[in-house]
């Protein structure tokens, strides 16, 4: 026999049941979570350490980097299977001691299936608080994929209390968002009009029907505004490339007010710039920055500099610095090199080499108060499979070689090739 308070009790677990299923889907209107493998929630997997699959983890790389208010680093990247496809995870660590050692795995997001978290970035807000920010796809690319985040408001905690995972949009961020004079946060929200979404079913990264969600009117760079600290975003704006790739943009607001935008295009690094707080921008051409297909780091320093990380193999036309066009040139994902600009990114200076080999990568970082810039990069995610940093400071980058006693190059954060 079954009594009332039973009856009551099953009424309140389907209740709560519904309420959490439509938060985890309510990201996306008119789709509920379970419609789709690629939109539900993934729960947090605590201190797996360094050996979590680490027999199949045959690639890895893809970094990011953000330093708490009281010195802890933390360092995300992602790996798993042989290559970017449906293996992959997101994975967390943290040092205490300016990143000459770091902890085991701590954290690891890992969807089940056929879906892939991938393109994991860390941001520090301006009160304090830190995000993870990841993505889910269906199998390589699914041509929507959809952002996520945990947040903590104890950054400089070694186990710290973090939310739950909350869909913020569709689309893949994989750099910090910027916070604009007014207040207000832009999130660099791209969905990528590429070519692996129309390959053949016997490719790897082959999208069965069901989950090919790709439309061309929805590409593009695109602009996400949020007026209440991340609460809720709104896209304000697109920008598309002359020759697309994944954008991968980044933007930076300049003295005048200003916004200046660097993407990712095929043939290297696009321009655009908006003058209304990023509502509109200028059509976006090829930049004077000679650069390969890959990502870069921008940033403006606490002095005010805006800091350049780049390929920048040796022999490359000088006229860039002074933002004079040059020969259009096929470059290595080699020569991971640092540039400083005094005036919002027209003409550059220094250039201090942290790491030439082939290939290294996806440099992602951080600024310390005193001055440091920590600094997160990856080299060669199929074979070493590791993730490196490296801390210099403004006066390294000018005198283009390590002046500093504090700085450092090739510090390991993490190896897929052995356990730490």
């Amino acid at each position: 026999m079954i009594t009332r308070p039973t009856i009551r009790l099953r009424l309140l677990l389907r209740v709560a049941f519904v309420l959490i299923s439509s938060a985890a889907g309510a990201a996306v209107p008119g789709t509920a979570a379970a419609e789709d493998s690629a939109l539900r929630l993934v729960p947090a997997q605590e201190n797996p350490g360094n050996g979590y699959k680490l027999t199949q983890r045959g690639f890895q790389g893809i970094p990011g980097l953000a330093r708490a208010p009281g010195g802890r680093l933390w360092a995300t990247w992602y790996g798993g299977g042989h290559t970017e496809g449906p293996d992959n995870y997101v994975m967390l660590a943290t040092s205490v001691d300016d990143g000459r050692t770091w902890s085991p795995i701590v954290r690891v997001v890992d969807p089940e299936g056929p879906v892939r978290a991938f393109d994991s970035a860390l941001w520090l807000d301006p009160r304090g608080r830190l995000w993870w920010f990841y993505h889910q796809a269906y199998q390589f690319w699914d041509g929507r994929a959809g952002l996520w985040a945990m947040t903590t408001d104890e950054p400089d905690a070694a186990q710290p209390a973090w939310s739950a995972p909350r869909r913020l949009a569709d689309g893949i961020m994989m750099n910090k968002p910027t916070v604009l004079s007014d207040g207000a946060w832009l999130f660099p929200i791209s969905i990528w009009d590429w070519a692996p979404l129309r390959s053949p079913p016997t490719d790897r990264k082959y999208i069965p029907p069901a989950h090919y969600q790709w439309e061309a009117a929805n590409v593009g760079a695109h602009v996400y505004r949020s007026d209440d600290r991340g609460a809720k975003l709104a896209r304000i704006a697109t920008v598309r490339t002359p020759k697309p790739s994944p954008d991968e943009h980044m933007i930076v607001e300049r003295r005048d007010g200003s916004l200046w935008m660097l993407l990712r295009e095929s043939r290297g690094i696009a321009e655009s710039t908006s003058h209304d707080q990023g509502r509109t921008w200028s059509p976006a051409v090829l930049s004077t920055i000679p650069h390969p297909a890959s990502r870069f780091f921008l940033r403006r320093l606490r002095s005010g500099k805006i800091l350049l990380v780049k390929q920048h193999p040796p022999g490359l036309d000088p006229a860039w610095r002074e933002a004079r066009p040059i020969p259009e040139t096929k470059l290595r994902r080699t020569h991971l090199t640092a540039f400083l600009s005094t005036d919002d990114g027209r003409t550059w200076t220094g250039g201090l080499l942290l790491d030439e080999r082939d290939p290294v990568s996806y440099p992602d970082g951080d600024e310390a108060p005193d001055g440091r810039i920590f600094l997160i990069y990856d080299h060669n995610r199929t074979k070493e499979r590791e993730i490196l940093l490296a801390v210099f400071t403004e006066a390294d980058i000018a005198a283009g070689r390590l002046v500093d006693s504090r700085s450092v190059h090739r510090l390991l954060v993490n190896s897929g090739a052995a356990t730490r």
